[in-house]
């Protein structure tokens, strides 16, 4: 059983930046995909970015150019660079690891853009 845990929410402004870290438990995190995904107010989890274990990464049309996602298999993070922060980009902010049939969550973050 893997366990996520997420860090780095906030409140910030417009045009600002936050960084996004998830931590994972175990051995295995070399063996994942990851991936952030995200949820507004009233409206459906959607995906955000996605990295494999080679490095190469997605993302959603919105968040390109603005998002980064990158690892650490040495210490079992995954984070989301997130810069020129939008108001519609608030939503909770969910990681996301998995591969061989397998799938763990995190339990969110909270990322509020407003002034």
């Amino acid at each position: 059983q893997v366990q996520l845990v997420e860090s780095g929410g906030g409140l910030v402004q417009p045009g600002g930046s936050l960084r996004l870290s998830c931590a994972a438990s175990g051995s295995s995190f070399s063996r994942y995909a990851v991936g952030w995904y995200r949820q507004a107010p009233g409206k459906q989890r959607e995906w955000v970015a996605t990295m494999s274990r080679s490095g190469s990464t997605n993302y959603v049309d919105s968040v390109k150019g603005r998002f980064t996602i990158s690892r650490d298999n040495a210490k079992n993070t995954v984070y989301l660079q997130m810069n020129s922060l939008k108001p519609e980009d608030t939503a909770d902010y969910y990681c996301k690891i998995f591969g061989g049939g397998y799938a763990y969550w995190g339990q969110g973050t909270q990322v509020t853009v407003s002034s």
